[in-house]
């Protein structure tokens, strides 16, 4: 929980709560949804329409990279999604004039991690990426 990924999700999605109702609930409890097991993955469909809570925690996972990439390097990292009804579509970040990541989505209503472990593992990976191309391209980043 002490990743700055984490940080940053939990972060973001706490800034939704705009009633106080998450207030005193523990940071696991916020990011119950995005533990997916094996097991509960294999019982969905193939094929099947994401709900827009689905879509929303996507959007959030995202939203986070480009907030921990933020507090890392001073940047503003942007997210852009477009996804079709079906759960396909791509999401980029950039900042400057430079795309920093990019990723097709495929089976979003699927989305999940196996533990919360491997969340913050794949949120961090994410972020080490978007941070590598900054590093390699900072005039473009800073345009």
């Amino acid at each position: 929980m002490k990743s700055p990924f984490l940080k940053a999700l939990i972060g973001r999605i706490r800034a939704e709560d705009s009633f106080g109702a998450w207030e005193n609930k523990p940071d696991e409890w916020l990011l119950r949804d995005y533990v997916v097991s094996r097991e509960e993955k294999r019982a969905m469909p193939i094929i099947s329409d994401p709900d827009p809570d689905v879509v929303s925690r996507v959007e959030h996972f995202y939203q986070a990279v480009g907030l921990a990439v933020e507090q890392e390097c001073g940047l503003m990292a942007s997210p852009m999604m477009k996804m079709s009804h079906e759960g396909f579509g791509r999401v980029i970040l950039t900042t400057g004039r430079l795309v920093i990541f990019s990723k097709t989505l495929r089976d979003v209503h699927r989305f999940g991690f196996e533990n919360l472990g491997v969340l913050a593992r794949e949120g961090t990976k994410a972020v080490q990426m978007a941070l590598d191309i900054i590093r390699e391209y900072p005039e473009v980043a800073k345009a």
